[in-house]
C-alpha cells in the first residue's frame, strides 16, 4: 500500500508525487494545518479551505483567513472554490491560475445548510445541467487541472453519482474526489465505498476515494475494494497531521509528538491569523486533536478555557505533561 501511495500520477499533464491527498474541507484546510502537515510530509496534494468565487477576484491573500497560502506550497496546492455562477466561477478560476496554484477544486459536495441555501456545494447536484455549465465555463477559462469534489447526491442512488461523474468528465474535469454519502446524511451514516468503484469504472479520469479512512487498514481496504487512483483524507488529517507520513513512510508518533504538534499548531495559528480568528480556529482544531485521547472532551474543555493564544499554550503544557492516555482509535463523537 505504501508503495502505491508514493507512486506518482499524472493529472492533466502535471505530475503529482503521491496519491494521498488532503481532502477539501471548509474551516479546517487552512494555511496553518497545511503547514503542519507539510512538516511531516507524505502527501501528494493539499487542498485549501473553501473559498467563495464571489470574493476571490479581489481577495487580499495577506488578510484573508481562507484564500491564503505559503509560496512554497503552491506547486502542490489546489484551491477549493464554491459558487453557482458559471461566469463568476470562471473569473475566480483565472485568479487562482494566475497565482500559481497546482489546480482548482470545484465544490459540489459541501452539505452544510448555509452553503446549500445559496444553491452552492452539494445543492448543485440537484441541477446537473448547471454543474455542466460551471465545469465547462471554468475549463474554457483555465489550463490548470480541475478537480471536482462531490457526494452521491440527495438520494441514495449510485447511478446518479455515476451520471454526474460522466457529466463532469465530459465537461472537462481532470480528476474526481468522490465522497459516497448522500448530502442530507452529512456524516450520520457510513459511506458506501462500493459506490466509489462504480464511479471509477464509469470514467477514464482519476478518481480519489474519500470518506471514513482513519488508518492503514481502512486505506488499504478502500484501495483494494474500489480500484480508486488514490485516497483523499479529511477529518483524520486534522486529528493526526502526521497521518500522511504514517501511511506512506511508516512514521510512528512517540509521546513527544502529541505535545509538540499541539504547541506547534498554536504557534502556526498565531503566525497566520489575527488574534480573534486565531483563537476561534484553534479551538475548532483542538476539538479534533483532543479526539486522540481517552478523555478528550475534558481535555478539550481544559485547554480551550481561555480567550487568547498565550493562555491556550499554557493550558496545553499543563494538560499534556504528563501525556494523557491515548485512545486506540479517535473518538468519532468529537469529529461530527
Amino acid at each position: 500500500m505504501s508503495e502505491f501511495l508514493q507512486k506518482s500520477i499524472v493529472i492533466s499533464g502535471k505530475k503529482v508525487h503521491g496519491r494521498l491527498f488532503l481532502a477539501p474541507m471548509a474551516g479546517l484546510g487552512h494555511i496553518a494545518l497545511r503547514e503542519m502537515i507539510s512538516e511531516y510530509g507524505g502527501f501528494g496534494l493539499l487542498f485549501s479551505g473553501m473559498c467563495s468565487a464571489k470574493t476571490i477576484v479581489h481577495e487580499n491573500r495577506f488578510k484573508s483567513s481562507v484564500f491564503s497560502w505559503r509560496d512554497q506550497e503552491l506547486s502542490s496546492l489546489v484551491c477549493q472554490l464554491f459558487g453557482n455562477s458559471p461566469e463568476i466561477m470562471a473569473e475566480a478560476a483565472k485568479r487562482i491560475e494566475n497565482e500559481g496554484f497546482f489546480g482548482i477544486d470545484l465544490n459540489f459536495g459541501c452539505s452544510v445548510m448555509p452553503i446549500c441555501k445559496q444553491n452552492c456545494g452539494a445543492a448543485l447536484l440537484k441541477d446537473l445541467s448547471l454543474c455542466r455549465k460551471i465545469v465547462t465555463s471554468v475549463r474554457k477559462a483555465v489550463s490548470v487541472p480541475i478537480f471536482i469534489k462531490f457526494r452521491t447526491g440527495w438520494e441514495d442512488n449510485p447511478h446518479m453519482a455515476v451520471k454526474a461523474a460522466k457529466i463532469f468528465e465530459n465537461a472537462g474535469a481532470d480528476a474526481l474526489v468522490f465522497h459516497p454519502r448522500v448530502a442530507p446524511d452529512r456524516r450520520t451514516r457510513p459511506p458506501k465505498w462500493e459506490y466509489i468503484k462504480m464511479v471509477k469504472d464509469a470514467v477514464l479520469i482519476p478518481v480519489f476515494g474519500n470518506g471514513n479512512v482513519m488508518d492503514k487498514k481502512d486505506c488499504k481496504k478502500m484501495i483494494n475494494t474500489t480500484g480508486c487512483d488514490g485516497v483523499s483524507l479529511g477529518r483524520i488529517a486534522v486529528v493526526k497531521p502526521w497521518i500522511f507520513a504514517s501511511l506512506t513512510n511508516n512514521f510512528v508518533p512517540d509521546t513527544g509528538t502529541y505535545l509538540n504538534c499541539f504547541i506547534n499548531m498554536a504557534n502556526l495559528f498565531e503566525k497566520h491569523f489575527e488574534s480573534v480568528i486565531c483563537v476561534k480556529l484553534f479551538k475548532k482544531f483542538a476539538r479534533y486533536f483532543a479526539a486522540n485521547f481517552c478523555f478528550g472532551h475534558s481535555l478539550y474543555t481544559g485547554i480551550t478555557r481561555a480567550d487568547n493564544i498565550a493562555d491556550i499554550k499554557n493550558n496545553i503544557s499543563n494538560h499534556l505533561v504528563p501525556l494523557p492516555e491515548i485512545a486506540l482509535t479517535p473518538n468519532m463523537n468529537m469529529l461530527m
